[in-house]
This record gives C-alpha cells, structure tokens and sequence, in this order.
C-alpha cells in the first residue's frame, strides 16, 4: 500500500486512527500483516473507505473484536484491516415495541447491559458474547445453547444498515417487527463473513428477562444415557431453553460440581412456579430412564457454567490442535459423538465434544496428546476421518479453528454444490471488485 493512499486514509478519519508497521500487530492473520488499519468512527466514514479502497484494490477485512476472525481460509494479501471499534453506541431502544437498534461495533455484552436497565434483552448466547461485537455475530452466524428455544441471528435480526464495497450505504429490514415479502437483505448479510458488505447499524426484535432462570445439570455413565435423556426431553411437554450434551472430556474441563462422566446441561427459564416445575419433572424423567445424578445451578453459577461451555475449545486440552464444527440430525449426536471419540483414540490424541443436542450442532475439540507437540499430517488424518463419519451421516462439517499448517490440508468448508453459482452472482453483484474478505469464504468467494 503505497504513502499516498495512507495519507488519504488517514485524512478520512484522522491521523491517530490508522495503523501502520509494527502497531498493526495485534491484527496479524494466519501469520499475515495487514498494511494499514483503520478505526472508521461513522459510516459515512466506513463508506469512504471502502470506496477509496475499491478504487485502489485494496483488500479488506471488516473487524469487530477478532473472536471469529481465524474462521475462513488464510488471506492471500492482508491488505486493510478496517475495525468498527468506534462504532459502539446504541441507537435507539423502545422498550414499548420491544426493539432495539445499536451500531455494530458494539460488544453484545455492553448491548445486554444496557437493555437489562429496562428488564430486557437480546436472546442471542454466542461464546465470547462480553467480547463479541453485534457486527461480528451477524456475520458469522454466532450462536449459543439457547438457540434451542430462541433461534440464532435470523430469528431477531429485523432491521441492518450496511456499507457496499463501492462505499454505497444500504438499508434493509425496518425497525419494527413484522413479515415483508420480497429480497431480504438483513438475512442475505447474516453468516456471509464480511464478503457482501460491511455491517454498520442493526435492529433486534427483544424479549423481557425472564423471571426465573435454571440450569439443571444431569451426569449419566454413558454418552447414550444422555442421549436417551436428549430424547425423552423433545418427546415431553417440557420447554427447554437449551439442552446441551457434553460427553465426559468436556465436563472434565469444565470442571461443574467435581462431577466427572458424560452430562446434559438443561436450561429452563419463564414464570417461577413454571421453572420449578418442569425442573422436578425434567429430574424424574431422567431418573426413570437411567441412572443419573442432578443438580440445579442458579445465579452466578449458572453464567459461570454456561460461560465456560461457550469457552470450551480454550478449556479443553491445555493446547488445542483444532476444532470443528458439525451439522446433523439431532438424533445422531450421541452416536456421533461416541464414534468421533473412537476416531481420535485412534489416532492417539485426546478429543472433548459439546452439542447443542436439539437441533444438532455440534463442537469437536481436538487435543495434542500427552507428548504435546503433534505432525499436523495426523492431525489432518483425524480431521479427515471426522468429515467422513458427518458426511455419511448425511450432514456437513466446518473447520472452525486450526493451525495454517492444518489449514494447508484439510479444506475449512465444505465444497459449495449447487447454489455456489448464486452465491458468486451475489458477490459480483455487491462487490464486483472482489475487495471484501477475498478469498476466505465457501468455494474462495
């Protein structure tokens, strides 16, 4: 990137936010250094940018605060690095009509306080939420356990302000709650990595704080106990927030009550006498089907458990060698599981698995071994064999995290098929010079 163009940058919005040489450090990709980086304060500003960059053909990266950053391919050229840190405010909030608008660059946890004020919030749970930016979970698609009941970023996303690579700013949605019919450009943006558009502004639907909030934690003896327990919880009248299956790796990490071997972590929330009794009746129904130890956790300790559920990839093994993220049919997760297990002994390293067990998403956490340091030939090899065991399955697979010597093997998506010719259409559509994010997403958009 040439002086001239970092002079320009830097006239749009100031000398002290552009970064240059050793500052843009922090902002290092799969090994790489951006040229410059820069902190837009408004999105005229943020369209300014990317207009001066598209017209130079600059790549850039759109970043919130890096808690997804490694997902994707590495960047073939770092280029600039544009940080929505500066646009942190929220907006609007009418509590009347349940809505909130915030810019993107503000954290979720900074959003969920201000709404709490007024006995409300976005049910949204993603890991890392304190840190995440509202831009940053829209775009990734970030969720947590409690999409089981509430949905993920599609279902309350009802509004999006977004700039174009040519610096156009476009709106899409409303800012109240209702169905249009007709190109949905808010839905379009959710889960596209920054390669359509950067997110500027977005407006929730919300949903009063519920009055009472559990978590009842059940350890069985064997991962298909707790599979059974998933089962017999979708077939009952019970409505659960969130139901979690971690098999005995992953509550040994987490370390919950001391308590060791394959677990269900049951989110109940609502009307106190609701809460207590689907707690009993969630207790019993485990009982009769095998045998189970409960407990409830309440206040910190339960945002402290489903805090360190959310960090399990950090939590796991004291150094990860990758993690993957898995799509099937909620009834294949224990069986998944279990056999994706046995694949990793095989292969002599240790694995720790989380799932969101109703709607069959699940995190696949791989070790180093007890020798530390493993050949990233192996650890690809395991990799390898997990997509096959999802692919036969009739689901898909997602490196979410690895090292770039694993990345250099093992494809970080699945291949595109079919709809990837609309997918390119769009791109070219949106940004036709191919500046934003190039190069990480499906199929190399």
């Amino acid at each position: 990137m040439d002086a001239e163009l970092i002079r320009r940058l830097a006239a749009l919005v100031g000398d002290r936010h552009v970064l240059t040489g050793v500052e843009c450090s922090p902002y290092v990709l799969e090994g790489r250094t951006p040229e410059a980086v820069v902190f837009p304060g408004t999105k005229e500003e943020v369209g300014r940018l990317l207009a001066a960059a598209d017209a130079a053909g600059i790549p850039v990266t759109p970043w919130g605060s890096g808690t997804r950053i490694a997902v994707g391919m590495p960047p073939a050229r770092p280029g600039l690095v544009l940080s929505l840190k500066r646009l942190d405010r929220m907006l609007e909030h009418e509590p009347g009509d349940l809505t909130a608008t915030a810019e993107a660059g503000m954290t979720l946890g900074a959003f969920q306080d201000a709404l709490g004020q007024r006995g409300q919030w976005l049910s949204l749970d993603p890991p890392h939420a304190r840190q995440g930016t509202l831009g940053g979970v829209l775009a990734s698609n970030a969720s947590g356990p409690r999409r089981h009941l509430y949905g993920t970023a599609r279902d309350l996303l009802i509004g999006l302000t977004m700039v174009l690579a040519d610096g156009s700013i476009v709106h899409g949605g409303g800012k109240v709650v209702k169905n249009v019919a007709g190109y949905d450009l808010p839905k379009l943006a959710i889960g596209s990595f920054g390669t359509l558009g950067v997110i500027v502004e977005a407006t929730f639907k919300l949903r009063p704080r519920p009055d009472t909030d559990r978590l009842i934690v059940a350890i069985f003896e064997r991962v298909k106990d707790a599979g059974q327990g998933v089962r017999a919880i979708m077939a009952s009248d019970l409505i659960p927030s969130a139901v979690e299956l971690l098999d005995a790796e992953a509550m040994r990490a987490l370390g919950l009550g001391g308590r060791e071997g394959p677990a269900l972590l049951v989110g109940l929330d609502g009307l106190p006498e609701q809460v207590a009794w689907q707690s009993v009746e969630l207790t019993r129904m485990l009982a009769a089907g095998a045998r189970v130890e409960t407990w409830a956790l309440d206040g910190a300790e339960r945002d402290g458990a489903w805090q360190a559920v959310g960090e399990l990839s950090r939590r796991a093994f004291p150094e990860a060698t990758a993690v993957m993220t898995w799509g099937v049919l909620p009834t294949q997760v224990a069986d998944l599981v279990e056999h994706g297990g046995d694949i990793a002994r095989r292969h002599g390293l240790p694995a720790a698995f989380a799932a969101h067990a109703g709607v069959g998403i699940i995190s696949a956490v791989l070790g180093s071994g007890a020798e530390g340091k493993i050949a990233a030939t192996t650890v690809a090899a395991t990799l390898g064999d997990w997509r096959a065991l999802v692919r036969d399955a009739g689901g898909h697979g997602m490196l979410e995290w690895a090292p770039l010597a694993v990345k250099e093997r093992v494809p970080v998506w699945e291949p595109p098929g079919a709809p990837f010719r609309i997918m390119q259409r769009i791109k070219a559509e949106l940004d036709p010079n191919g500046i934003l994010n190039p190069g990480r997403f499906v199929g190399g958009i």
